[in-house]
């Protein structure tokens, strides 16, 4: 009698893999929230690149790798679709979408800019640019920073399925 209900506190426990996939959850939300805005930059420059509303040698039309990256969207909204429900199949489909549209154009983009990567940095010349700096190093950083986050995303959705699985 009396008793402010702390004694039971030890009994009101959420169980881990709960805790773990709101955690991951919430994490792969900021890596989605991340790639999106990755992927309406380089929607961007190419919206201004095809559309001619800046000169060329402001920016550079896009490079081959970029356009099936668009697609790249699609393995991200699984995702987010995969989390209310805690939908297995939509999660699994994610990331191995992600693998393929994200990943694979991002490997592929690497391949393709090399040659031009190479000619800058032994010889100095640039032949496109993006706001004055060479379009090749603004895309090689865009490809380090999206192959990050979407590494990152592929291991926290490989945490979430497992923690699924033991619920």
């Amino acid at each position: 009698a009396g008793t402010d209900g702390s004694d039971y506190q030890h009994r009101e426990r959420v169980a881990s893999h709960y805790q773990m996939s709101v955690a991951l959850k919430s994490e792969i939300k900021k890596l989605i929230y991340m790639h999106v805005a990755i992927w309406l930059l380089l929607l961007a420059q190419m919206c201004v690149g095809h559309l001619k509303l800046l000169p060329h040698d402001q920016v550079a039309m896009p490079y081959q790798w970029e356009y099936p990256y668009l697609l790249s969207i699609l393995p991200s909204l699984l995702g987010l679709l995969s989390f209310p429900r805690n939908n297995i199949s939509y999660l699994v489909l994610s990331m191995i979408s992600t693998g393929l549209f994200s990943v694979a154009p991002l490997i592929y983009g690497t391949m393709e800019m090399f040659p031009m990567a190479q000619q800058l940095y032994r010889h100095g010349k640039a032949y496109r640019f993006i706001f004055g700096f060479s379009a090749v190093s603004v895309m090689y950083l865009v490809v380090v920073v999206a192959a990050q986050v979407h590494g990152w995303q592929l291991y926290y959705s490989k945490k979430l399925l497992d923690s699924w699985f033991t619920s």
